[in-house]
């Protein structure tokens, strides 16, 4: 068995016990203190990588929203050449990745890894530099993409100019983490602290591999391709998906008072997705004009991450287990089991789709387009809002306003990115299935898709108003208009046998 991480149970999570003694009452009151200096020591820094995110988040989601209309209706604003699709698909796509996904990721292991190294803030010059500069570096380069001046490598859109401030930005983020650590109190080392130290270390080196074979000392011809995907997939795996699993570790555990089910399992899911994971990539290339061994060692890895994918589900499902009825009320509970529980879904859709039979007839079509979308909105997005959900008073010392406006989110976020995993998922294999038809035309096979894309812009519509309702609330937040009070923010009022659960 696994302890808990920060094993006390603070005023707005679900204890399993009350104190036994005096002492413990003394002990516990004491990790109480200890962790408001800690939150209040962190609280700038994450409020200012979390309120930026947000904004990029609203940006992204406008522009996703774009680029969805503008695929089955090509003509609207055609006219004008920085939002023709060509420039708002890869200016949304950086955002999401950069802007939100990276500088939400940040905030929350900031957060974490103070928790867990069980000290204050620690040379905080060094987060605020890099915090503006990573902002400055993604300003510049979504301005680079909309003035023409993209480099064409999907997911490397930023010129080369932006790419600079991000890794000197980068750069500073990760000696704090490096730095923090060195300090940290607690013994042993969390599964979370694992996660987000490795994705910590492992950003830098698929960034800068990537910049040096593509930009600075570039590799010639078809290996390019081969250098972008293998980019692309482990952006996805080890810089997003690490960050996503070190938080849903802390998360579930925490929030319902019970240790992690097996330390063997997360040990065994960590390494083996540390090293497979890395391979990935190049089952994209299918058929292309590459070495057979290149892209049969690729799938054989995707296959192989099914250990990891496996064992982590099995041990957050097990954590869970005789739990799930929480859901029910809690916040943070339900966005980060959500996201648990599209991991393994992502997972799966992955592994089908490296497959040689599926692979040379959908990697051409939008089915890798939802595939990503599972992976970073579905799994790592979701996780992240329940992160916030949890964090965020702890910060500000107040709670949530309305349960309404969480419920809100949660269920447009739930049914947008469903239906649009479902439109790309069926329109792609639609699409795939008649474009490998000789029989018909290849018009034939991109008008077959169109229902699918109307379908996802739909989609779009509910995910515009998820983030819309959460920014409001996180600004309620922010201006200190949330909840004055102890007990946290319910999705239902608690029945019976719960309310015995619950710390008030």
């Amino acid at each position: 068995m696994m302890n808990s991480p920060d094993p006390l149970i603070g005023p707005t999570e679900i204890p399993l016990r009350a104190p036994a003694s005096v002492t413990d009452l003394t002990a516990s009151d004491a990790d109480q203190v200890e962790r408001a200096l800690i939150d209040a020591s962190v609280r700038v820094p994450v409020l200012l990588f979390y309120a930026t995110a947000i904004a990029w988040l609203l940006l992204g989601t406008f522009l996703s929203f774009l680029a969805s209309f503008k695929m089955h209706s090509p003509d609207f604003l055609s006219d004008v050449a920085f939002l023709t699709w060509g420039r708002i698909r890869p200016a949304q796509m950086n955002i999401m990745l950069y802007g939100w996904g990276s500088m939400v990721g940040m905030g929350t292991a900031i957060w974490l890894m103070a928790r867990l190294c069980r000290t204050t803030l620690r040379h905080p010059l060094l987060l605020f530099v890099g915090g503006a500069f990573w902002t400055l570096g993604v300003f510049l380069g979504v301005i680079g993409i909309f003035i023409g001046q993209s480099t064409g490598f999907p997911w490397l859109e930023f010129p080369s100019y932006a790419a600079v401030v991000l890794f000197v930005a980068y750069s500073l983020i990760v000696s704090w983490a490096v730095l923090m650590f060195r300090f940290h109190r607690s013994d042993p080392i969390y599964i979370t602290q694992w996660y987000l130290l490795a994705a910590f270390l492992w950003f830098p080196w698929i960034y800068l591999a990537a910049q040096v074979m593509l930009f600075i000392a570039p590799v010639q011809g078809v290996l390019q391709a081969a250098v972008n995907w293998w980019y692309a997939n482990n952006l996805l795996f080890l810089w997003f998906g690490s960050l996503g699993l070190g938080t849903a570790y802390y998360m579930i555990p925490k929030v319902i008072g019970r240790p992690v089910y097996s330390y063997h399992l997360a040990a065994i899911g960590f390494w083996t997705y540390a090293f497979f994971a890395s391979w990935t990539g190049m089952q994209q290339l299918v058929d292309g004009p590459f070495p057979a061994w290149m892209v049969t060692a690729s799938i054989a890895a995707m296959i192989l991450c099914v250990i990891p994918f496996a064992t982590v589900g099995l041990n957050h499902h097990m954590t869970m287990r005789g739990y799930f009825p929480l859901m029910r009320y809690s916040p943070t509970l339900r966005f980060t089991v959500f996201g648990a529980i599209s991991y393994t879904a992502f997972a799966a859709i992955g592994v089908i789709i490296s497959l040689r039979t599926f692979t040379h007839f959908l990697h051409f079509t939008e089915v890798s387009v939802g595939y990503s979308e599972v992976g970073l909105y579905a799994f790592y997005s979701m996780i992240m809002f329940g992160s916030m959900y949890y964090i965020m008073p702890r910060l500000v010392g107040r709670e949530w306003r309305y349960s309404s406006l969480i419920k809100i989110h949660f269920w447009a976020s739930a049914y947008g990115i469903g239906l649009m995993t479902l439109m790309l998922l069926a329109g792609g294999f639609v699409q795939g299935l008649n474009m490998d038809n000789p029989t018909l035309a290849f018009t034939e096979s991109t008008q077959s898709v169109l229902p699918y894309l109307r379908g996802r812009t739909l989609a779009e519509i509910l995910l515009i108003v998820a983030h819309g309702v959460f920014a409001y609330h996180f600004i309620l937040m922010i201006l200190g208009l949330g909840r004055a009070a102890d007990v946290p923010t319910f999705l239902n009022p608690l029945e019976p046998d719960t309310e015995e659960l619950v710390a008030h």
